[in-house]
């Protein structure tokens, strides 16, 4: 297993640079598995292309990435444009995981009735 960090701070010019070097640690061999941290990286779009441009890369080296400590912002923007299903995104480690809303209390439906002229 690999574990990456993404850093703050991030460019569109620093993602080929960041999927160059996350190549460079892959495991050899098919089946790794990357851990990918982003805790300190900020919530932005580039993040996530940058996010993005990194599962690619482990795929392309027969590896599956996941992403750890995502904050709620990013978390948000990430399903948003709805990359939550090929970014797997792994809750936060230091914190309970809450639902975001209430359930919707409704009467029960009851029978239907037509009325025929």
């Amino acid at each position: 297993m690999a574990y990456f960090v993404v850093p703050s701070g991030l460019r569109r010019t620093d993602i080929p640079v960041l999927c160059a070097d996350l190549a460079g640690r892959l495991p050899a061999g098919p089946g790794g598995i990357v851990e990918c941290d982003v805790a300190g990286a900020d919530p932005g779009v580039v993040t996530v292309e940058a996010l993005a441009r990194l599962r690619l890369t482990a795929r392309r080296h027969g590896c599956r990435l996941t992403i750890r400590n995502a904050q709620p912002a990013l978390r948000e923007l990430i399903i948003m444009l709805g990359l939550d299903g090929p970014l797997s995104v792994q809750p936060l480690r230091q914190a309970s995981v809450e639902p975001l809303r209430q359930a919707e209390h409704r009467e029960q439906a009851g029978g239907v009735e037509e009325v025929v002229d």
